[in-house]
């Protein structure tokens, strides 16, 4: 009966502390926001341009959110869970949330959004340390209530200001990838006429064929940079399939790869014919991302070969190479997009790029309700596979 009564009492002081603390939340918003506000005041340069309305627009929300968390009872399997980012979803923006859209919008970074939080955290901790008399375990136990609840608010911003950087950025680069497409078209058909016409010197010829490969690499990229923005925006790559001739389209892509790499041997194994219902241009893009990436990595001295052939699995298109071997290790990651920005190594070399043309392959065969796959050995080479359905 003892040690019942003893533990009721322990419970019901850990609860009058959280009310007690909930209350003192409620009671004390003014001097908590004033203290807030003068930390706000001093980043710059968005803060220094915003009324005192604009600087509380949400802080008074989250404060009240706190103490009505803190008024919950917390299990503690609640609260483990609460520690590893796993609290209850809430419907609809959460205070946090809509703080971190407003200064995202006022040019807040993300190191003064979070900032902001750790001087709310102090106003609040400071005052209380100076109101508080309860006993010492009572005190730690709201201390670590309001750090959760504090914490929480701080993922929910931090998760919110990033989506929507990440969403802008994306944007922005869908745009710059449209707006490209013009001139660089202008290039392409500028260059071919001056390397078709009879009338002019042939050095003149020479200069409109290193416009042309340049120009057409260049509007391959911004085709990839658009795809890449378009399946992070929250779209699948469009297709528009229709019966169509695999074989030609294999060997006119081969033949445009002789073209812009003319010392360099690329095979083609295909039957004469092989149909089937895709979309012409994504398939050509996909084998032309495919090919680069051979021709890039792969060994000038040997071929690359590209073997186009129908089973009861469906229809398989292989682009092999001789080269450096891929480590079993990037193997996994080779079709994530800016993998290869992330080495240190490849920033410096003189075949970085994007690194998104093997996504773009992928989310081609992927939208042709295919898959791709690859290989890496001493004794094959590397190899590509994409298999399409019949």
């Amino acid at each position: 009966m003892n040690l019942c009564s003893t533990s009721l009492s322990k419970i019901e002081r850990l609860i009058m502390a959280q009310s007690r603390l909930a209350d003192f939340l409620r009671s004390n918003l003014e001097p908590i926001l004033m203290a807030w506000e003068d930390f706000a005041r001093t980043i710059e340069p968005p803060a220094l341009t915003m009324s005192d309305e604009e600087l509380r627009d949400h802080a008074r929300q989250m404060l009240l959110v706190f103490a009505d968390d803190l008024e919950e009872p917390q299990s503690e399997l609640q609260r483990e869970n609460k520690s590893l980012g796993l609290a209850p979803q809430v419907r609809g923006d959460t205070a946090a949330e809509t703080h971190a859209e407003t200064r995202l919008l006022s040019g807040y970074t993300v190191v003064q959004l979070v900032s902001e939080y750790r001087a709310l955290r102090a106003s609040v901790l400071n005052l209380w340390s100076h109101d508080t008399s309860m006993d010492h375990a009572s005190t730690i136990n709201d201390i670590t209530r309001f750090n959760e609840a504090v914490d929480q608010a701080v993922a929910e911003s931090v998760a919110r200001y990033q989506l929507l950087v990440n969403k802008s950025q994306n944007m922005f680069l869908a745009i710059l990838g449209h707006d490209l497409r013009n001139p660089l078209g202008a290039l392409v058909m500028g260059s071919s006429a001056i390397m078709q016409a009879l009338d002019i010197p042939p050095k003149y010829v020479q200069i409109a064929t290193r416009m042309f490969r340049s120009a057409d690499r260049m509007n391959r990229l911004v085709h990839d940079l658009i795809d890449f923005t378009r399946t992070h925006l929250g779209s699948s790559i469009p297709i528009n399939t229709r019966p169509n001739d695999l074989a030609a389209v294999c060997e006119q892509v081969v033949n445009e790869l002789r073209t812009a790499h003319p010392g360099r041997l690329i095979a083609l194994e295909a039957p004469p014919s092989l149909m089937g219902n895709f979309d012409v241009d994504r398939i050509a893009q996909m084998l032309s991302n495919l090919l680069a990436n051979a021709l890039k990595y792969g060994s000038a001295d040997q071929p690359v070969t590209v073997r186009l052939s129908s089973s009861t699995e469906g229809t398989l298109i292989e682009v092999n190479n001789q080269g450096p071997l891929i480590p079993a290790d990037k193997l996994a990651t080779i079709f994530e997009p800016l993998v290869r920005l992330a080495s240190a190594q490849d920033l410096v070399s003189e075949c970085t790029s994007l690194g998104i043309g093997l996504f773009v392959a992928r989310e081609i065969a992927e939208a042709h309700s295919g898959e791709i796959s690859v290989s890496s050995t001493p004794a094959q080479g590397t190899t590509f596979v994409v298999t399409l359905p019949r």
